[in-house]
């Protein structure tokens, strides 16, 4: 996951989380990128300075993971409207030699399943009180 999201971020794919809610600063002695990573998804870090050896690669890995959260449900609100489609998405990550994991991958195809039962009992609900049936 964390080669994703570092990759991910770095190729510009996963650059806006819509929040910069965190910093990250340069410490001599501080935890590597993965560690620092571990911990702040750990909730260590819950509104303290990151302080890390490695703080460009720890503020790519973090902006990454934040990013995919509100992409994955953009993502697939444009699936379920038909905006465009699931292989358009993947395509994107395939031409920069990226790959998902299946973690994250089964997450977002489950995002998508949930949100078009929605739309479906919603435009079943609208064609009962229409009485078009």
């Amino acid at each position: 996951m964390f080669n994703f999201f570092l990759n991910s971020h770095r190729k510009g794919i996963l650059t806006f989380s819509g929040t910069n809610d965190f910093d990250v600063e340069f410490k001599q002695d501080g935890s590597d990128g993965r560690l620092s990573f571990r911990e702040f998804d750990n909730g260590m870090f819950k509104d303290k300075i990151i302080h890390t050896r490695h703080p460009n690669i720890v503020f790519s890995v973090i902006k990454g993971k934040k990013s995919w959260g509100l992409f994955v449900n953009e993502w697939s609100d444009g699936v379920v409207d038909c905006t465009f489609t699931i292989d358009e998405i993947k395509n994107e990550f395939i031409k920069h030699n990226i790959v998902i994991p299946e973690p994250l991958w089964k997450d977002f195809l489950n995002t998508i399943d949930k949100k078009k039962h929605i739309r479906n009992l919603k435009y079943l609900e609208y064609l009962n009180n229409s009485n078009i049936f």
